[in-house]
């Protein structure tokens, strides 16, 4: 029988474990009874109950495994780690809230057993805030756009991987992995399923503006060349307009010299617009040099603390 592992990255959840745990249990035996499976919740320092909940599970099914983080590592980092540490034929990362429904893992086993080794599902309606998701249709058609790397629009890693992929992931050493990057770089030919993102069953979204723009310059400083270049490009375009400028005021001027008066508008104006590009490019310079210096220390993924069944 071929084992099914599913990784859950947990935080705060503490009102989802357990009715996800039976929902998944109840899949299998009524669904994918021919299949052995593996849960493992990868818990990320939570500080409500949620670490009781995963203890009592693991107590009373020895499929269900639990990681527990020395400290929060990051929503990013967690899930991947999670992922490194299953043991099956093929592996679903899914989250512990209940948005990514847990019925699809069956369309995603049924293409997996296809040839697909790689099934994912991608969002083509949500529940969430309207507002969220038209931003975050704006920033996946701007990564698009900006990268080598055709990237996967409302995908959040939510998918099937075959063990293959999983070996793929061990041999990358990343220290600051983005999933949905490298799915799109170097996945194998993938299965792509849509669904209606639905609302959280219980608790609240963990992610805020910054969470949600650290993943974003994440996402753009790993894949794209272009923001460094469009800094050059803008810097030779406006160096030659200035002097253009420069030129023409100083022609005018000589021809006439008592009615042309420059004032000083147009060079506060000259000055505070291209001091805000600059300050523009600076910031995003700085965003690549963070990354770069991240992967250079080549931290470890996560600490663990304790883990539970995995004996």
């Amino acid at each position: 029988m071929k084992t099914i592992s599913i990784v859950i990255p947990t935080y705060n959840e503490e009102g989802n474990v357990i009715p996800l745990s039976e929902k998944l249990i109840s899949i299998f035996n009524d669904k994918l009874s021919n299949y052995n499976y593996e849960i493992i919740f990868i818990d990320n320092y939570s500080k409500d109950n949620t670490r009781k909940n995963l203890l009592e599970l693991c107590s009373k099914n020895k499929n269900i495994k639990a990681i527990f983080n020395a400290k929060n590592f990051g929503q990013l980092n967690s899930p991947f780690y999670g992922l490194l540490q299953s043991s099956g034929d093929c592996t679903i990362l899914l989250c512990a809230d209940f948005q990514d429904p847990p019925d699809l893992i069956v369309d995603f086993i049924r293409e997996w057993e296809n040839g697909y080794k790689i099934v994912i599902g991608r969002k083509n309606k949500s529940k969430e805030n309207p507002i969220m998701y038209i931003i975050r249709t704006i920033y996946y058609n701007l990564i698009k756009r900006i990268s080598s790397t055709e990237h996967i629009s409302h995908f959040t890693g939510f998918g099937l991987y075959d063990k293959d992929f999983i070996n793929v992931l061990r041999n990358l050493e990343d220290s600051e992995p983005y999933l949905r990057g490298i799915v799109a770089e170097l996945g194998y030919t993938r299965k792509e399923i849509f669904y209606e993102q639905q609302k959280r069953k219980a608790g609240k979204t963990k992610n805020n503006f910054y969470s949600l723009y650290d993943v974003a310059m994440l996402g753009i400083t790993s894949y794209s060349k272009v923001v460094l270049r469009l800094a050059t490009m803008f810097g030779f375009l406006f160096s030659i307009l200035s002097f253009l400028s420069g030129i023409v005021y100083f022609i005018y001027k000589l021809i006439y010299w008592d009615r042309f008066v420059t004032g000083i508008g147009p060079l506060i104006l000259g000055v505070f617009f291209i001091g805000s590009i600059q300050l523009f490019f600076i910031g995003l310079l700085g965003e690549y040099i963070l990354n770069i210096n991240l992967r250079v220390m080549k931290r470890p993924l996560v600490v663990e603390e304790r883990r539970i069944n995995f004996d």
